[in-house]
């Protein structure tokens, strides 16, 4: 008999569609692990750069992915620290250019395929909530609960501006458009795992919810779902789920 795997809800979406933070508050909410796909592929493009692995040597990347020496660490504050080489990188790999770094090798058959099985090995007791580009449709495509976040590039390049002119960080809006139009154009597009909604996901528009109703309407479709265990008790909110839908 094939032992049960532990249950998993898949939040996928383009950068700036606020599935980051919306993974780490579902997470909490639940008491679940959290897989943060993205930070495997910055992390993997940082390590390029420390040691001069262009970022269309897919062969190079290949056993660098394969060799990653990364680790994740959950603090009390409910963020995780992530550590590379011994280096604690959890802020340098959040910037414009590791994230577009990120990107072009996360478009590498080669690549993908180094980290498909660490990203599967974070699905553990209690559940996972998984965040990515492929979560349902290519890591987990069994998953229990598959969410697809969606905002224009205009919304999201304002979130974007927003959050990095609070850290003092000087960005030209315009840029910073033109920057996720490039890189949906790259996920989208690239023939291995290109970014799409699972055929079976639930698609939500974000451009005019908050991060609390987007929260909230995915805890109603879990409340919904008899898949998940019965001892999972939540406490939903419905007028910002009807506010979400």
């Amino acid at each position: 008999m094939t032992p049960q795997k532990e249950a998993v809800i898949t939040v996928d979406g383009a950068s700036g569609t606020g599935k980051g933070t919306v993974s780490q508050l579902l997470a909490k909410r639940l008491r679940w692990k959290l897989l943060d796909s993205g930070a495997l592929y910055r992390v993997l493009a940082l390590a390029a750069q420390k040691h001069s692995v262009a970022l269309d040597n897919e062969k190079a990347l290949n056993v660098l992915a394969e060799h990653l020496d990364v680790q994740f660490i959950a603090q009390e504050n409910n963020l995780t620290r992530i550590i590379l080489e011994g280096e604690d990188v959890t802020e340098i790999i959040r910037t414009e250019k590791i994230g577009n770094a990120a990107s072009i090798v996360a478009a590498l058959p080669a690549v993908r395929a180094a980290l498909l099985s660490r990203q599967r090995a974070f699905r553990d007791k209690p559940g996972l909530v998984a965040d990515g580009r492929d979560m349902g449709t290519v890591v987990f495509p069994d998953a229990e609960l598959k969410i697809f976040l969606q905002a224009t590039p205009e919304e999201r390049a304002m979130r974007r501006y927003n959050q990095l002119k609070e850290r003092g960080i000087s960005v030209t809006l315009g840029d910073l458009i033109e920057e996720l139009r490039e890189r949906d154009k790259r996920d989208q597009e690239r023939i291995v795992a290109p970014l799409k909604p699972a055929e079976d996901a639930i698609c939500i528009d974000t451009n005019h919810l908050t991060i609390e109703q987007v929260v909230e309407r995915i805890l109603f479709e879990i409340k919904r779902k008899k898949a998940f265990p019965a001892t999972l008790h939540l406490e939903i909110n419905p007028i910002l789920v009807e506010a979400a839908e």
